[in-house]
């Protein structure tokens, strides 16, 4: 109760101020950058205010257990009814779903907006990317706070500041990149008042991100007393150094050096190595952007045992090939640079089966954008190559095409990879990932018979490249409803910069249950200490 008050405290707060944010945001975007699409400013009067009161009729609600034709009646930004013949009075907004599917908004559990990195910062801020996530169907992403020289309040507050621009749902992972006795009393500090049940730890990005075996022990013991789940990046910094070193000495200066300087072994050796540290502590572990088959038989392996080990994959790795980055014109080669890096051909397809199988349980995007201005800092030495991709937009529609079309996934576990396991691992389900009664209003409309496809000019990103540019498929986002309000409609956003919430994850999610009673189990194997006579001299 407490935190919807909070929610509702800060939705006031954030009205008063959104045509001010709004006026600040659009002196802000670059020459050039194309407002298509986006509810214009002192036109249309409704702007990002729709009505407060919707009845969706007749789709086919699904949920991640379950799906059936039913009404969806929504009031104050809150679900009030699922079930048939729902009537309403005049003063509501009717929305015909016939004949398509009516289903929680996406959650997105990895993002990275306006974050410094490689000497520069990302191109989407908290409003250009959250517009962009709202037009592709995804209602809530949890982004990833970098502390200030290893300080978490400062990180988070910095985070907090760069939000207020912010115009849906989101969250946040907390990144630790060094470690001393504030840092464990700060980690208490960002679980206990500030919302925050995850933290991430780097492997990879030697001399700037990455953390040493005995600091990640450190954290993921951490983790576990307070009930959070502990992240790993997981490539072996040390060996990714020597590769690029290597690279660099052949004269391989270009794009296709990154992917060789970090292959799938490195990944894999990581992801064991992590999974092995946790199951030393007894804590779940979150495997985040898993790219490689390498990487997904270790997670496979940890599954099959027993450990309690979640797998992420990206929509690039599901989706793309390595063979782009072979391409001769550079700025279209640099612009699929990322860590881990994507695949060559096949990786793709057995991430695509481990996700239909349950081996790999959530669909993130690492979206992490940079235009080509940016990536061209590396245009001599790919080692500068601002690592990162798109994907907050185009991951619904394009999960939707490759897996549902393809018949390798049913509707209602489309819904659980891109929403509702989502909600489960970060302790928000069922205010977020359902349509039930009293859940949050955060749906999706997507017409199973209309066709999509992806291209720069029309895509709502503030980059000027996209890594799925011309890409086509079947299963459309037509409505985007956020917050009990209609903000994508007939192709068009009706999105107010300063109206997006913070939302407060606690700790000790249903990834927790159980680990006393193992480690009460560990215990009582031991058979230990062993009481012995005094060894006689």
């Amino acid at each position: 109760m407490a935190a919807k008050a909070t929610f509702s405290a800060n939705r006031r707060s954030s009205r008063s101020d959104a045509f001010l944010v709004l006026v600040l945001f659009l002196l802000s975007i670059p020459e050039g950058h194309s407002l298509e699409g986006f509810c214009a400013v002192g036109g249309d009067s409704d702007c990002g205010l729709s009505s407060h009161k919707i009845l969706i009729k007749g789709g086919t609600v699904v949920n991640a257990h379950h799906k059936v034709v039913a009404d969806v009646y929504i009031e104050d930004g809150v679900i009030v009814s699922v079930r048939s013949n729902i009537r309403v009075a005049d003063d509501v907004k009717v929305i015909d779903a016939t004949g398509k599917y009516v289903m929680p908004g996406g959650i997105d559990p990895h993002t990275h907006l306006e974050m410094e990195f490689m000497g520069t910062v990302t191109i989407d801020d908290f409003f250009t990317g959250q517009a962009a996530a709202l037009a592709g169907g995804t209602t809530m992403h949890i982004d990833f706070v970098i502390p200030i020289n290893g300080n978490l309040s400062a990180g988070f507050e910095s985070y907090m500041n760069k939000a207020k621009k912010s115009a849906m749902d989101y969250g946040f992972h907390m990144a630790i990149t060094k470690w001393d006795d504030r840092v464990s009393k700060e980690m208490e500090v960002m679980v206990n008042e500030n919302g925050i049940n995850s933290f991430k730890f780097f492997m990879a990005y030697k001399g700037s991100l990455m953390i040493s075996d005995e600091l990640l022990l450190e954290g993921l013991k951490k983790c576990k007393s307070l009930g959070a789940i502990a992240m790993v990046h997981a490539e072996n910094g040390d060996a990714v150094a020597e590769g690029q070193k290597r690279m660099i000495e052949l004269g391989i200066t270009g794009p296709e050096g990154h992917a060789l300087s970090r292959p799938p072994v490195l990944e894999g050796e990581a992801t064991a190595r992590a999974i092995r540290l946790a199951n030393f502590v007894n804590t779940p572990l979150y495997v985040v952007h898993v790219m490689s088959v390498d990487a997904m038989e270790e997670i496979a392996k940890a599954r099959k045992a027993g450990q309690r080990v979640i797998g992420e994959p990206v929509v690039s790795g599901l989706i793309l090939d390595d063979s782009w980055l072979w391409h001769t014109d550079f700025t279209t080669a640099s612009k699929y640079v990322m860590s881990p890096p994507i695949r060559k051909s096949g990786h793709d397809k057995a991430l695509q089966a481990a996700l239909s199988t349950g081996v790999l349980q959530l669909v993130g995007t690492d979206h992490c954008t940079f235009n080509s201005t940016q990536k061209a800092f590396g245009s001599e030495d790919f080692r500068k190559i601002p690592n990162g991709v798109n994907g907050i937009e185009e991951r619904m529609h394009l999960v939707w095409n490759r897996m549902v079309e393809s018949g390798q996934m049913s509707v209602t576990d489309f819904v659980r990879v891109t929403s509702t396991e989502c909600a489960k691992i970060f302790n928000i389900y069922p205010q977020k990932g359902a349509i039930l009664e009293g859940s949050d209003a955060d749906i999706i409309i997507l017409n199973p018979n209309a066709s999509f496809k992806v291209a720069t000019a029309s895509h709502h990103s503030r980059t000027d490249t996209n890594v799925y540019e011309g890409m086509t498929g079947k299963g459309k986002v037509e409505v985007t409803i956020s917050q009990g309000r209609v903000v994508w409609e007939d192709g068009k956003l009706k999105v107010t910069p300063g109206s997006g919430r913070y939302i407060r994850m606690p700790p000790f999610g249903y990834r927790f249950d159980g680990i006393e009673k193992a480690d009460a189990a560990y215990l009582a194997s031991l058979n230990a200490p062993v009481r012995r006579t005094k060894a006689t001299a």
